[in-house]
Order: structure tokens, then sequence, then C-alpha cells
């Protein structure tokens, strides 16, 4: 079992029940290139028809609990599987229905998440999307890769492209045809200004995508001048000279509209402003500041008009 000072490695698998998850995790732990002898705590959440055999695995260091209620995620319980088998790190089979914050909330001091994969059955997908699409918005936003099982070469990949793109630009995607074949997502996905361009505006319809890829990918706007409409707030926590410019986004329902905000430097305490719509003209900086507690984009006020709403006050992905 890792020393108090080190990392529990987490592999996180996320899906609705029958998508392939189970399937997967039983390849990987039959690879010897994962499983060469490491004690893993395998967390099953949810049993579908699938069934793990052990006997292909060529390390027999592999122990299986099952998690059959959500109330049985919490950190002393999971602490306490880690414990009884001496795990060096931990495999979850997570349950479709429940949320992926309620596990974070759950995880001990030190588990850290090393991979998170998201299965996803191609047949029921759309369904799942219009019916439940807070649970599918759930898992995108922290996948690294989505993985279509059950693929038929009459659907249209453009069509499931654009719903993860909706949610996440970071998230890979692999389309795994019902003839074996498997094909990874090369559908060029552009932003809608020129990033590589020195100074660019950010259209109203555009700002949720810009303030998800910003945050994303900091670094490459560093630098760079943007003008945009955003509300202006302030905070008794601010300095003088700072307020907070943003609009609510909404992800995928009205339960989960979020005020996304930058921190504004104006300089000149006469231009800050605690309400109201403006057009903002700033330099973005990345560096360090309270506000975001570690590194974020720190907007340097250039010019601020005052301006009306935009004909829809919150931003959408779509």
């Amino acid at each position: 079992m890792p020393q108090n000072d080190q990392e529990m490695p987490v592999y996180l698998f996320l899906g609705f029940l029958e998508s392939g998850k189970t399937k997967f995790i039983q390849e990987t732990l039959e690879d010897k290139r994962f499983n060469s002898g490491e004690r893993t705590l395998v967390l099953v959440c949810e049993e579908g028809i699938e069934e793990y055999d052990t006997s292909k695995y060529p390390s027999k260091n592999v122990e299986f609990r099952n998690i059959e209620e959500k109330e049985e995620l919490t950190p002393e319980n999971l602490q306490k599987l880690v414990d009884e088998t001496r795990a060096e790190r931990v495999v979850i089979e997570y349950n479709g229905m429940w949320l992926v914050n309620d596990l974070f909330k759950a995880m001990p001091e030190g588990w850290a998440i090393y991979q998170v994969m998201f299965f996803v059955d191609a047949s029921t997908f759309l369904n799942y999307n219009n019916n439940m699409r807070s649970l599918v918005v759930d898992k995108l936003n922290i996948c690294e890769l989505t993985v279509f099982n059950r693929f038929e070469k009459s659907m249209d990949p453009n069509e499931f492209h654009k719903i993860v793109r909706g949610v996440s630009r970071r998230s890979e995607m692999a389309y795994e045809y019902t003839d074996g074949t498997v094909a990874y997502d090369d559908i060029e996905d552009p932003l809608p200004y020129d990033v590589e361009a020195p100074e660019f505006a950010i259209a109203d319809e555009d700002y949720a995508v810009f303030y998800r890829d910003i945050m994303e990918d900091p670094m490459k706007y560093d630098g760079k001048i943007i003008t945009f409409k955003g509300k202006a707030a302030r905070n008794p926590k601010f300095p003088g000279d700072t307020f907070a410019l943003g609009r609510n986004v909404m992800t995928c329902c009205v339960e989960d509209i979020q005020y996304c905000w930058f921190v504004v430097e104006a300089g000149d305490e006469s231009q800050v402003r605690d309400k109201g719509w403006v057009i903002a003209r700033a330099a973005i900086k990345v560096q360090k500041h309270k506000f975001y507690r570690g590194k974020g984009p720190v907007l340097r006020l250039l010019e601020l008009t005052d301006s009306v709403p935009p004909e829809k006050e919150v931003a959408t992905f779509y």
C-alpha cells in the first residue's frame, strides 16, 4: 500500500449499463503491460451481464469489491477497502446513474485520478442524450476518451462528435464498429475565432466555447488581446481596481447555469463596474491569482464601454 505521502492512482471507467466497461477492464487486466504484479483493487459499482474472468489475469494480485449503494461511497469505507486489500492502485467501474462528483467527494485524501474513460453504446446514446442529458454531460465533462461501442457503418460520426464537443474540447473519441474495426475521430473542430491572431473579438454566441477553451488551455491565450461582452460584478474581497466580468453559461439544463467569469484589473478605479453589461477590450495574462486559487487568465483592461445585454443573456454551446 502506498505510504501517506504517496498518491493512490485511480483509473475511472464511466458509462451506462451494458456500455462495454466490464469488457474493457477485463481486457486491460489481462494485459501484462498494465497488470504485471501491482496489487489492484477493482470497485464494481454496477453489475451487468458481463462477468470478470480472473483466470486470464497474468497477475493474481487483483481483488474485487462491490459498491451496491451510493451511500457506501464514503472516504472511510473506501479507505477501509484499500487497507483490507493492501491495494497499490484502484480501478473503478462506476455506476452510470450516479454523478461523478459524488465519487470525487468520497475519495480519501491522497487518491489521484490517473485516467478517465467514458464508454457508450452507440445504439442507445442519442436516446440517453435526449432523455438524460445531465448524466451524459456529467461524464463528458471529465473524460479523456469517449469510446462509442457497437457503432454501425450507417451512423454519422459527425452527430456524435458534435454532442461531445458541445461539452468538452478535451475528450478524444473512438468508434468501435460492429465488424470489429476501430476508427479514431479526426473531424476538424476549429474555434469560431482566430486564436492565432494577436487580437480578436468574441461574438456573443461564442462566449461559452471561448470560456471553456481558455480554461482548458489558458497558455495559448497568454498575451492575446480580446474584446467581448460581459456582465460585471464585484465582491467586497476584491481590491479597489479589480472586478469580475463574465456571463451565465448553461451546459445542459437550467439547473446547471453558472456565472463563468474572469478577474479584471482595471488599473483605474473609475473604470471598475459592480453591475451591468459592458464591452471590454483587454490583454490576457496567465498568472497566479488568489481568486483562481492558482494560475488563471487575468484580464488587464484596455477599454471599457457600457452596453445592452446580448440577445440571449445565458450563453450556451449550441
